[in-house]
């Protein structure tokens, strides 16, 4: 019996109450109320699918306004990397391969500025501490020599690095797109893929100039001539294509100026950054009579054969 209780309906005191104070109002019931949820679920998920349907409709009809110059979604789209697309770019760049276009295998339409500009701050950073670090081995046998910073190589070494990854690629672009105006053959990249070839290009220098310290000269030479093959085939094989359906001096001359300009980077670099310090040879004198009475000072280098000799009065 309690339990057959407990399953009927009771009337609450408190509704009943509530009921005859105001004997007008209305109530609803459950199912109603599922059905006002329902009904306002569904008109939200039309609209969101009414403005998703316009937005492929935008999208698909080209009607869609690309974001403005000044704002963050402009910039947005030349960083839209993963870790994974950079390091492949950069093993692209380090293992040139014949017949493999840069810009086709790698980039894939979709060029961007984070790979380049942070190549481009660690190798700014990696000159100028590798300069500081042999200048400082070159001299620390020397007991006058007394350490001090060189900050002024890491402003020398920005404004070339950001320089040549910034005008060359500009340059090269404009005459592409010039000679695309007059030679119909002639084909040239965006100038944001342009810049992002250059920029993954130079990859190769920061492990160079690390292995730079190394106070053999043959060897950082033979280092900088390996840098340079590697890094050169890069554009070699990726503007190739574009310049060698032009007339035959065009084509030579385009070349010759890209790999000129990069092999200008880098003896550059290698020559201010880490020259050997020049030391003051030391020279040995002797004081000698003179016939005449006259105190010679005769002044000789070792490495010399004949000495210099001045008559000094005393």
């Amino acid at each position: 019996m309690a339990a057959s209780d407990q399953l009927r309906f009771h009337e609450f005191d408190e509704a009943a109450d509530l009921l005859a104070a105001t004997p007008d109002a209305t109530t609803t019931s459950v199912s109603e109320r599922q059905s006002h949820v329902a009904l306002d679920v569904g008109s939200s998920y039309d609209e969101n699918e009414e403005g998703d349907e316009s937005d492929k409709t935008e999208l698909l009809s080209g009607q869609k306004q690309p974001p403005s110059f000044w704002t963050f979604e402009y910039y947005q789209a030349f960083f839209d990397v993963d870790t994974y697309q950079v390091l492949d770019r950069i093993k692209g760049s380090l293992l040139p391969l014949p017949g493999k276009n840069f810009v086709r295998h790698y980039l894939r339409n979709n060029p961007d500025l984070y790979g380049p500009f942070w190549i481009c701050t660690t190798l700014v950073f990696t000159l100028a501490i590798s300069g500081n670090l042999s200048n400082f081995l070159e001299k620390h046998g020397n007991t006058s020599f007394r350490y001090s910073p060189q900050f002024h190589k890491v402003t020398i070494a920005g404004v070339a690095i950001y320089c040549y990854a910034g005008l060359v690629p500009l340059a090269l672009w404009g005459y592409l797109q010039w000679r695309k105006g007059v030679c119909l053959n002639v084909a040239s990249y965006t100038l944001l893929e342009t810049v992002c070839v250059y920029g993954y290009s130079l990859s190769v220098y920061i492990p160079a100039s690390v292995l730079w310290l190394i106070p053999v000269s043959w060897l950082q030479w033979l280092l900088i001539a390996t840098a340079m093959t590697l890094s050169g085939s890069v554009l070699v094989l990726t503007f190739w294509p574009l310049i060698r359906l032009d007339s035959r001096a065009a084509t030579l001359a385009a070349l010759t100026i890209v790999l000129a300009l990069h092999a200008l980077l880098a003896v550059g670099c290698k020559l201010y950054f880490f020259q050997k310090p020049v030391y003051a040879v030391p020279l040995h004198s002797a004081h000698t009579k003179a016939p005449g009475g006259a105190q010679l000072l005769t002044a000789s280098h070792p490495r010399l054969n004949s000495s210099m000799t001045t008559p000094l009065r005393f």
